[in-house]
């Protein structure tokens, strides 16, 4: 996205393609009254709806909406915004794109000049782009835009809707107004060598900075549960062939997403599955059998069990799927203490759930107590695909793992490039503690870590941020938003 031309008028569909009840084509820069004219025949009035025909070059109607003028700087983009709302038929809106551009190039009777010069297509995200440009919103703001018009539950478009209101803006800029007193009253004190620890011991600046590492602690917590909401959980389904992970998939879906035989290896290729538990989305990953190599019946099977490993290296979550109804077989419980061997070579770190599956079909006494089964590292359950029996059992761990917390009301959407700020903050204000906390008047040092503090809660709103990384993050958008 080219930063230098700002100035440059803009024009876009706004509305998804396809067919829809209503299409809009959204054009933001300076000085778009001879364009709106020129399209509807009128000058508009600001802010009020005005319905009539928009106008093809030689005055014949192209189709008939509403027409809306936003004069600078009381607009989405901060410039002036024209917006046709016409119908939502993909030809009648590249009509209406087709008609601003032309009539944009058109010289205006009464200047003698072109109606608005340069008007161009806009660029992915370009819309959201000149209101963060324009101190409409912040960087966190225009990312919740984005967030809520992709959310996957109502949990996430919830708490994206607090985000874009601004309330993890307001803790962001709280916690920097702390931390800007707290870099005056250390800075101020470096011209007073002789006075400057009975100084900041009268002004409680231990006390202050303590203060600020606590609430930064705790929205550091609510940005992990805002991530979370955003990004989801990934988690794979592994085991042998007909260990029940298809049937557990749709267990937990609710529908039959994947096909369920007696024959093993039914399952060839990644079944996925977006579920939600509490408002969490889970990205439910249902994989090909695992066995060896050598047992694969044919060259497609090896390329399942393939990306089965794959999925499983990449995954936040395993669950390992044992069939109770084989567990006196030896060659059985040796393949899954093979496969339970492999895993930590792939999922380092990744939390491995052992699910003893298809209790229904073993005694109760059996199915119920792990005395008997082969105790593995990690969390084990015992359940029932086909009957449902366990299942919230396992959506319970599966919630503990992912390390989501109740009652979620207070939640804003956050992404990981936040939360990976908010601990580099932590980071700065940990060593600017121990600073304070040694007396030995090294403020230099303390003010330093205190400064790359306030630097790094910058990069959320956008105070401190690099055109790259602004330019990802708008390039990320659709285009028209």
């Amino acid at each position: 996205m080219s930063w230098g031309e700002r100035s440059v008028p803009i024009v876009a569909v706004a509305t998804a393609s396809g067919r829809g009840a209503v299409g809009i084509v959204r054009v933001s820069g300076k000085g778009l009254m001879p364009l709106a004219q020129a399209l509807c025949g009128r000058e508009l009035v600001p802010r009020q709806a005005t319905y009539g025909p928009f106008k093809d070059a030689h005055g014949e109607a192209l189709d008939h909406g509403l027409a809306l003028y936003f004069p600078a700087p009381h607009s989405y983009t901060g410039e002036d915004v024209l917006e046709l709302q016409g119908h939502g038929g993909p030809v009648v809106m590249q009509l209406l794109l087709a008609r601003c551009l032309e009539a944009a190039a058109e010289v205006a009777p009464q200047t003698g000049l072109a109606r608005l010069p340069g008007l161009r297509l806009a660029e992915p995200g370009e819309f959201t782009q000149r209101a963060f440009l324009n101190d409409k919103i912040d960087l966190a703001q225009a990312e919740a835009i984005a967030d809520l018009i992709d959310a996957s539950t109502e949990a996430a478009a919830r708490s994206a809707s607090r985000s874009l209101g601004g309330v993890f803006s307001r803790e962001i800029e709280a916690l920097r107004d702390q931390l800007i007193n707290l870099r005056m009253l250390v800075e101020a004190t470096l011209d007073f060598p002789e006075e400057e620890i009975d100084f900041l011991e009268k002004a409680d600046a231990r006390g202050r900075l303590d203060r600020v590492a606590a609430t930064l602690d705790r929205v550091l917590g609510q940005a992990r549960q805002g991530a979370l909401l955003r990004e989801g959980l990934q988690v794979v389904l592994a085991g042998q062939p007909n260990a029940g992970k298809s049937s557990l998939l749709n267990a937990l879906a609710g529908a039959e997403l994947a096909i369920v035989t007696p024959i093993a290896g039914t399952t060839r290729d990644k079944v996925s599955e977006t579920i939600q538990i509490e408002g969490v989305p889970l990205h439910v990953i249902d994989t090909a059998g695992l066995r060896a190599e050598h047992e694969a019946s044919d060259e497609v099977e090896r390329i399942g069990m393939a990306r089965s490993w794959e999925a499983i290296g990449q995954a936040d979550a395993v669950l390992f799927l044992h069939d109770l109804t084989r567990r006196d077989e030896a060659s059985y419980t040796q393949a899954d203490t093979d496969i339970a061997t492999r895993l930590p070579e792939l999922a380092s770190g990744v939390p491995v759930v052992h699910v003893f599956n298809k209790a229904d079909a073993v005694q109760v006494a059996d199915a119920v107590s792990l005395n008997a089964l082969a105790q593995p590292d990690g969390p084990v359950l015992t359940l029932s695909a086909r009957t449902g029996e366990g299942l919230q059992a396992l959506r319970h761990t599966l919630l503990e793992i992912a390390g989501w917390q109740a009652a979620p009301e207070g939640v804003f959407i956050a992404r990981q490039r936040h939360v990976q700020a908010l601990r580099q903050a932590r980071g700065h204000l940990e060593v600017a503690q121990a600073h304070a906390a040694l007396n030995d008047g090294a403020l230099d040092l303390l003010a330093e870590e205190l400064r790359l503090a306030h630097n790094a809660l910058g990069t959320i709103t956008g105070a401190f941020s690099a055109d790259d990384l602004l330019g990802e993050i708008f390039t990320r958008f659709c285009i028209g938003k």
